[in-house]
């Protein structure tokens, strides 16, 4: 059967569990028990092995039946059900949801308002300060959603930002430069700067609660700004250079802090309606 993609009232796109539970076959005498497993069990999610968030990855279903619950489940949270379910049509409808989570929807693309903050974003990135602030933060969130634990962050963010650090040495040494004692920072300054500003972008919009494709999609526009504006990298950590470029000082302030702010508000995560 087809698996229907619904919109939240919020623009997040749900399938029904009722009907997910039909496109798998399952008996349908175990549906309520094995529904609710659905909602309690625990997940690889892109950001960590945690159990689903009521309002964030999926939402009770409204409706006069009392018997029988139905639940809007987010793209992503289905996707891992059927992976970890019995049916023999797991793979086809794991690879439907994984298109259809990839594919970039009228909703997901970007205001002209929108546009204009990440040109700010790239310029503010080019500050190691703002950088490091992002990297922080996401570093947080990874955390509390893995129960305190940073174990696997670096292979999750390997496999989030498309490289390791074992990756950056062999592109440096390819490039007839010395690798050894070399920080990621550091070898990217010599092989792709403005990669520091994609890699920025995604950190802070993985910790406002964006998925990874959306986040990569502003990512590689703020990456193009930045090579297009010939933003400088400063490391402003210990202290302010010389010849510091004009930016946004308050959303340096925003970004190092994580404060609430405009620019933020225009990124708030959504939230599916219940």
């Amino acid at each position: 059967m087809e698996l229907q993609i619904l919109v939240s009232k919020k623009g997040t796109r749900v399938v029904l569990a009722s009907e997910l539970y039909m496109a798998l076959d399952l008996p349908k005498a175990e549906y309520s028990r094995t529904v609710k497993r659905w909602i309690r069990d625990f997940y690889n999610f892109h950001d960590g092995i945690r159990q689903p968030e009521y309002l964030r990855d999926f939402a009770k279903r409204p409706g006069k039946d009392k018997l029988l619950d139905d639940y809007y489940l987010g793209l992503e949270m289905a996707k891992l059900i059927t992976l970890h379910s019995k049916s023999k049509h797991k793979l086809k409808y794991a690879t439907f949801l994984q298109r259809m989570q990839e594919e970039v929807m009228p909703e997901d693309k970007f205001t002209k308002e929108q546009v204009l903050a990440v040109l700010e974003l790239a310029k503010v990135m080019g500050l190691v300060s703002c950088q490091t602030a992002c990297e922080r933060k996401h570093l947080e969130i990874y955390e509390a959603r893995n129960g305190g634990s940073a174990a696997n962050w670096w292979n999750f963010r390997a496999k989030l930002l498309g490289y390791s650090t074992n990756d950056l040495k062999k592109a440096l040494q390819k490039a007839g430069g010395k690798a050894s004692g070399k920080t990621q920072r550091q070898m990217l300054m010599h092989i792709d700067k403005y990669e520091m500003v994609r890699t920025a972008v995604i950190d802070l919009f993985m910790a406002l609660g964006k998925s990874e494709t959306y986040a990569k999609n502003i990512a590689d526009l703020a990456k193009a700004f930045a090579k297009e504006m010939n933003v400088e990298i400063f490391d402003d950590r210990n202290s302010i250079p010389a010849f510091l470029p004009e930016v946004n000082e308050k959303l340096v302030n925003q970004v190092r802090n994580m404060e609430p702010g405009r620019q933020f508000q225009l990124w708030e995560p959504q939230k599916m309606a219940s």
